[in-house]
């Protein structure tokens, strides 16, 4: 009688829990302020300011010439359903990327942005 009872439970959670969903997003997303980087000028912002405006670069690269900062931020979205033998998953992850290069006096020469993570995006996981 005793396993009766358990075969029963063991069935109801299986029943109950055979399918699943779930959405997910990053939350540890800080993105760029697109205005900082209007105030700075080629030939005479210096890394220090860059990094009073940016904050500690994710990677600094050492090259024959200069410095480059590395400041990278993403964005991840995931959306699953599974069943007991099919499960289906999306995940997208978009970037907002910008690199600053200084010369050996530590003067910014020259940047590029790339600002995407927004465009992250739940979809259908099929």
């Amino acid at each position: 009688m005793k396993s009766s009872k358990h075969v029963v439970l063991v069935l109801m959670i299986v029943i109950f829990s055979a399918g699943c969903a779930f959405i997910a997003k990053n939350k540890e997303y800080q993105g760029f302020d697109p205005s900082g980087l209007d105030g700075l000028v080629s030939g005479q912002t210096t890394a220090a300011e860059v990094s009073k405006i940016f904050g500690a670069p994710s990677q600094v690269v050492k090259m024959s010439n200069g410095n480059a900062y590395v400041y990278e931020r993403s964005v991840a979205k995931g959306t699953g359903f599974w069943l007991v033998l099919v499960s289906f998953g999306n995940y997208d992850m978009q970037y907002d990327r910008v690199v600053f290069f200084f010369d050996q006096d530590d003067i910014l020469t020259h940047y590029g942005a790339s600002l995407n993570a927004q465009e992250a995006s739940y979809g259908l996981p099929f």
